[in-house]
């Protein structure tokens, strides 16, 4: 069934009648009983985190010099890292004043140890910085700055977030949504002339999968608010712009004037199909500002809407069921351990918002060791999965259930597509590259460092790994943050070589013929391209990986095939994250506001002018010099890493939007 229904002459009469007045009219009838306004939603739990933007930090200029090859060995903990030695190797973070090890630290400049410490910096003043607090007391720092080891970058991140959420916990309540004080995505949109990704880009979001034809054009009741009458009373509205989820609208009779124009978001329970207000014994009635246009309207309505087109008489009870997630809170689920992601640990659902699942890991008795993910997301799994496939996992001190938490049931989760790995397959020790999942900004040289169960693979970081694998992820074989040999080069996206790998520009065949080792097939991989409908340029809310729990307004820069590049409005390049164009962690303009979600703003204009200029023109510099370095033809790469096999790529410009079930490898047969 489509999304909009067509409007008749006589369905419009019928409709119109007794359901028109005045603003006259109505003062003599203002104290007739009537029904309640439609209500569609009750609230939702917000998610009550901190609505302060923060921004990116001024770097420093300084470059940090590569480390040499042959260095003195650090042994933390029982895993082994190459570092320089201990002083030189060594860092303390400007924002918290942790102590670690240098190369652990975020950035270049190695100035904080997180994204968090980096963002938060530039809104907090120095003088509150724990660094400068020693700085200005003219004390070293004290045993109480405790010193880092080298963990994964997530883990760093663990902890802010932990901290923030031990505060904001308490404050947690019921609400609606969570206004973002000083943002609007209308003005956002309308003052840039932005355009947004379609609803029907998410199929994972509410009424992704029956938006139907909504677009400009549509008619709609919403209420009147140029009207000086004291109850609420409606008119007649049609869609000028579509934004996501939101609607630029413009009352009937208005016609070419936007004075009025307002934004709404379609799915929010003022806005109805035509008809509505007569089913419903609400009054429609003119605006003042034009109620002298026209002396008949009942005419001009019925003249202006018959053969229009409005919403479904059931829309906002499918918005409602789009809206009804399985999941419940209590439910006992798998979920990566965010301090070690070789490995899952038990979680419990503590709310559910949005289909967004706040998970709190099962020994957490204050429940502020949490975890935010889409429950479509490949990071949680039901009770049992590790075991069944041979993934690492961390027994819980728990010995039974708490009372009320009960498994989730496994049909809840996403199903990954069947492989057959009984012929040709992945082997431990194959080379490919994939999405760091500690630097999503990042494609890097990766390794295959263990075959599990049910096509399910352990990736390693060439360069970067731990000594006992405690940063090892878990890719599926279908999964597309994993890809073949080449496939940046063929690209034009920028490969990251190993840590301390000193033979640039790095070649493929080089690197193999070193390490003694192989690529993995080019036909094992996830070849398919939807139909995903995304375009360079659009905005969207997404998900800041690197810290779950927000949601952010975000752009999309580059499409490679079905892979989208992220930028965070306001923020610098290197905070984009490279997302698949399915990602349950992307959704569209105005999803914040229709499920209460919190909405992280852009940063703000004093952010975006303290990133240094000088830092951006070696940015640009180092682009340069890459795209100097991309001399090797697809012919020659064909040659030197496929052996002899008989391949052809998919060349790809840099910013190639492949919209279809395109792949990026294609085999010849003989």
């Amino acid at each position: 069934m489509e999304n909009t229904k067509d409007l008749a002459f006589d369905t419009f009469c019928k409709l119109l009648q007794h359901t028109f007045i005045s603003q006259t009219e109505h003062t003599s009838r203002a104290e007739r009983k009537r029904r309640d306004s439609f209500g569609m939603f009750d609230g939702y739990d917000s998610c009550s985190e901190d609505t302060s933007s923060s921004s990116s930090s001024e770097e420093s200029e300084e470059e940090v010099a590569p480390l040499p090859s042959s260095l003195p060995i650090i042994k933390n903990n029982g895993q082994v890292y190459t570092y320089p030695d201990g002083k030189s190797g060594m860092a303390t973070c400007e924002m918290c004043g942790m102590v670690g090890v240098r190369d652990a630290f975020y950035s270049k400049t190695k100035r904080f140890c997180s994204v968090s410490c980096s963002r938060s910096y530039s809104s907090n003043s120095k003088k509150a910085s724990i660094l400068a607090r020693l700085q200005v007391a003219g004390k070293p720092p004290t045993k109480k700055a405790k010193v880092l080891q080298k963990q994964p970058l997530v883990a760093k991140l663990a902890a802010y977030a932990q901290y923030q959420a031990t505060l904001q916990n308490q404050a947690k309540t019921k609400a609606a949504a969570v206004p973002v004080e000083g943002f609007s995505w209308g003005n956002y949109i309308n003052s840039n002339s932005f355009t947004a990704a379609p609803v029907t880009c998410f199929k994972h979001a509410p009424m992704g999968t029956c938006w139907g034809d909504i677009s400009e054009g549509v008619r709609v009741e919403v209420p009147n608010t140029d009207c000086s009458l004291p109850t609420k009373v409606f008119w007649i509205a049609g869609i000028v712009k579509l934004a996501g989820y939101n609607a630029l609208l413009r009352y009937e009779g208005f016609e070419n004037d936007s004075s009025l124009d307002f934004w709404c978001n379609v799915c929010g329970s003022d806005i109805h199909p035509v008809g509505w207000c007569a089913t419903s014994g609400k009054p429609l009635v003119p605006p003042r500002t034009i109620q002298h246009k026209y002396t008949n309207w009942k005419a001009f309505l019925v003249k202006r809407l018959t053969g229009a087109k409005t919403l479904p008489p059931d829309f906002s009870q499918k918005v409602s069921e789009s809206m009804q997630y399985p999941f419940k809170t209590s439910m006992r689920v798998e979920v990566v351990d965010k301090t070690h992601l070789c490995r899952t640990r038990v979680a419990v659902v503590e709310s559910v918002i949005g289909g967004r699942l706040r998970l709190v890991y099962e020994e957490s008795e204050d429940k502020t060791d949490d975890f935010w993910c889409h429950m479509y997301s490949p990071l949680i799994h039901h009770i049992g999965w590790s075991r069944s496939i041979g993934h690492r996992f961390k027994r819980s001190d728990i010995t039974k259930k708490q009372d009320g938490h009960f498994d989730a049931p496994s049909h809840l989760f996403m199903k990954v597509k069947e492989v057959d790995a009984a012929g040709e397959w992945f082997k431990e020790g194959m080379k490919l590259e994939a999405i760091d999942p500690l630097n999503l900004s990042a494609i890097c040289v990766a390794t295959i460092r263990k075959v599990l169960a049910d096509g399910y693979l352990m990736i390693g970081i060439d360069g970067s790994e731990a000594a006992d694998g405690s940063d090892w992820f878990c890719y599926h074989a279908t999964s597309p943050s994993i890809f073949p040999v080449g496939f940046c080069e063929i690209n034009m996206i920028e490969l990251t070589p190993p840590r301390g790998y000193a033979k640039l520009p790095f070649k493929w065949f080089d690197y193999l013929r070193e390490t003694d080792s192989i690529a993995a097939p080019v036909k094992l991989f996830n070849k398919e391209v939807p139909n995903h409908g995304f375009h360079v340029g659009m905005k969207l809310e997404a998900v800041d990986l690197m810290e779950p729990r927000l949601v952010c307004v975000a752009t999309v820069t580059r499409i490679i095939h079905r892979l989208l590049r992220i930028h965070f409005d306001g923020w610098e390049d290197e905070y984009d994250q490279w997302v698949d164009c399915e990602s349950p962690d992307l959704y569209p303009v105005g999803w914040c506001q229709l499920t209460g979600y919190q909405l992280q703003p852009p940063a703000p204009q004093s952010s975006r002018d303290s990133q240094s200029s000088s830092s951006k023109q070696k940015k640009k510099a180092k682009s340069q010099q890459y795209k100097g370095h991309k001399k090797m033809s697809s012919l020659q790469l064909k040659e030197e890493l496929l052996d002899g096999e008989e391949y052809s790529f998919l060349q790809g410009a840099s910013d190639q939007e492949s919209n279809g079930s395109a792949s990026y490898y294609i085999k010849q047969e003989p």
